[in-house]
């Protein structure tokens, strides 16, 4: 009972917060995430145990773009890995597994295809600077830092990246002070 009331209010919120943004779910795509859920049925102790895949602190602007870009790249390889997980299907798919007739029993081959073709859509279409950065960020990780030539040329590069990276600091500190002021002569009679 307790579960269920969980699940309630969390799917309350979650739908409040996508009707605050401006956003929907189309309801077929709903329909296919309930029939996932069922097929990929785990206890409600474990779905609500407080530790979510993706986190959800809240991100200002640009970063919470970024981060979305990049939850919505591991959707990609999740859905991915799940799809390479099922057998191989029986019988010739749909060509275009999002126009399967409403009403049938879909195969959950094609409902995981269908959703990631979403997820796919959304990144190529909204994320893609994001996806950049999110590739410039993840080849950061791997710079040989071991290797000589690489240290030297670090090192050589270092000044004006390091002039660059507090410009952007005091940038951001100046703005601040100066909506602080503008605030208080704002007030002021």
């Amino acid at each position: 009972m307790f579960s269920t009331a969980r699940a309630v209010v969390c799917l309350s919120l979650c739908l409040a917060v996508c009707q605050v943004r401006g956003s929907y779910i189309p309801v077929e795509m709903n329909r296919t995430f309930q029939s996932l859920l069922q097929h990929y049925n785990i206890s409600p102790a474990e779905r609500f145990n407080r530790r979510p895949v993706f986190s959800r602190d809240p991100l200002s602007g640009r970063m919470e773009k970024v981060y979305m870009g990049g939850v919505l790249e591991a959707y990609e390889k999740l859905l991915g890995h799940m799809l390479k997980q099922l057998p191989a299907p029986q019988t010739a798919e749909l060509p275009n597994p999002c126009d399967a007739e409403k009403g049938t029993n879909k195969d959950v081959r094609v409902e995981l295809s269908c959703i990631l073709k979403k997820v796919q859509d959304l990144r190529r279409h909204s994320f893609q600077e994001e996806g950049k950065l999110l590739q410039s960020l993840q080849a950061l990780k791997h710079v040989k830092v071991e290797e000589e030539v690489i240290q030297s040329k670090a090192l050589w590069e270092l000044p004006w990246l390091y002039e660059a990276a507090s410009s952007l600091s005091d940038d951001r500190i100046k703005q601040r002070r100066r909506r602080r002021q503008a605030r208080r002569t704002k007030n002021r009679p």
